[in-house]
């Protein structure tokens, strides 16, 4: 690393690990200061936890690699709180901005990570691969993720975060699947901006977790995903969950598992005020899907988490069976203010789609065919 003035320079050191330098850069020149990770490839074999930055400018055109050291990365990936997970890179501070110039590759070695999982369920210490953490005016720009390890990116405690131009891809090579590869979690955030991007992550593509609001998503393009999700929300039950203000709109996804949906716990909090416009998709298991009791199935007619002025608007493509949507709202807290219009959803094999509905309110616009009960599943496996 060689600081000129303001500036710190980043060339690669071989097969060795450069999280060092790159700390040492951040140190030196994150107030007031640039960085400049040069063109060539990295190693990263250790977390990197770069807090309290001011004024930064980063420039990235080298390929960052993690390395497989799985046990390393279960000992020590960061915390980052929410449900348990941590990172292995995590941001902060305020005026960051973060460019990729579209020649940025973060490479999370993933395979190793997806293959030691065995399609099991979230393993401790599995790390995020990009954390933003109580950072503010923060502006993300042309990076692309391959085989990341986890999440490709979380936003926490943050607020006016504008993400652009971003490409993410994990796709597993083997017979195990990738599992929780979302492209972008927001969790206590506020003010964000998420444009132009293409996501492959056979997870969450963009997911909109508890107390986010003021959240807007534009020309994405999502395949192998469950596209446009606000949730999980709700859980633990004893802390409520607020969401307000998201709009989604020119988004298309890709055989996904849904398209424009919202997921709870039996929990507590609101939904309110979210709008998914011009979403097009092609071969998509359940497209608009609503439950108050996500993959327990149980107590879903107890949760008051209510869900509230939600409008869907131009929602056409191809759903993979007959159900175009699967919504039922808790009994304890009705769906109230539930809009759509110009929705254009048609079997792909033929048929008229059906559109089950419980427990929301009759003026939606929407010609519900029949009840849907709590127990209905996110992905179905047939015809109804």
């Amino acid at each position: 690393m060689i600081k000129t003035g303001s500036l710190c320079t980043i060339t690669p050191s071989g097969s060795k690990d450069d999280s060092g330098s790159i700390m040492d850069a951040f140190k030196q020149c994150g107030k007031n200061g640039q960085i400049d990770i040069v063109e060539g490839d990295y190693t990263i074999a250790k977390v990197m936890d770069v807090l309290n930055l001011e004024n930064c400018d980063i420039s990235i055109k080298g390929k960052l690699t993690w390395n497989d050291d799985i046990q390393y990365w279960v000992k020590n990936s960061i915390s980052v709180t929410y449900a348990q997970r941590s990172t292995a890179w995590r941001i902060g501070g305020t005026n960051i901005s973060i460019q990729g110039h579209g020649k940025a590759l973060f490479f999370g070695n993933g395979q190793k990570w997806y293959d030691q999982n065995r399609g099991g369920s979230n393993m401790a210490g599995r790390p995020i691969s990009l954390t933003l953490w109580k950072a503010k005016n923060v502006f993300i720009d042309g990076i692309t993720w391959r085989q990341p390890q986890f999440w490709h990116t979380f936003v926490a405690y943050s607020e006016n975060v504008t993400m652009t131009n971003l490409d993410m891809n994990a796709t597993s090579n083997s017979q195990w699947s990738t599992v929780n590869t979302d492209g972008f979690d927001s969790w206590n955030s506020k003010d964000i901006v998420i444009k132009n991007w293409v996501v492959t992550c056979g997870d969450d593509c963009i997911s909109i977790k508890g107390n986010s609001s003021n959240i807007y998503v534009k020309n994405v393009t999502c395949h192998e995903s469950g596209a446009m999700c606000i949730g999980s929300l709700g859980n633990p039950a004893t802390t409520p969950d607020y969401v307000d203000n998201v709009l989604f709109e020119d988004i298309t996804a890709i055989h996904s598992s849904n398209a424009a949906w919202i997921k709870t716990y039996p929990g507590r909090g609101h939904v309110k005020n979210v709008t998914f416009r011009n979403i097009n998709f092609q071969d998509v298991n359940q497209p608009i899907y609503i439950s108050p009791c996500i993959y327990s199935y149980s107590n879903c007619d107890a949760s008051t988490l209510k869900i509230s002025d939600i409008t869907w608007e131009n929602i056409t493509g191809t759903s993979r069976y007959n159900v175009a949507a699967g919504i039922h709202c808790s009994a304890a807290a009705p769906c109230t203010g539930l809009k759509f219009s110009g929705i254009d959803i048609k079997p792909k094999n033929g048929g008229t789609a059906k559109f089950l509905c419980s427990n929301m309110n009759k003026d939606s616009g929407l010609a519900c065919t029949g009840t849907c009960p709590g127990n209905w599943k996110q992905q179905l496996s047939g015809n109804a």
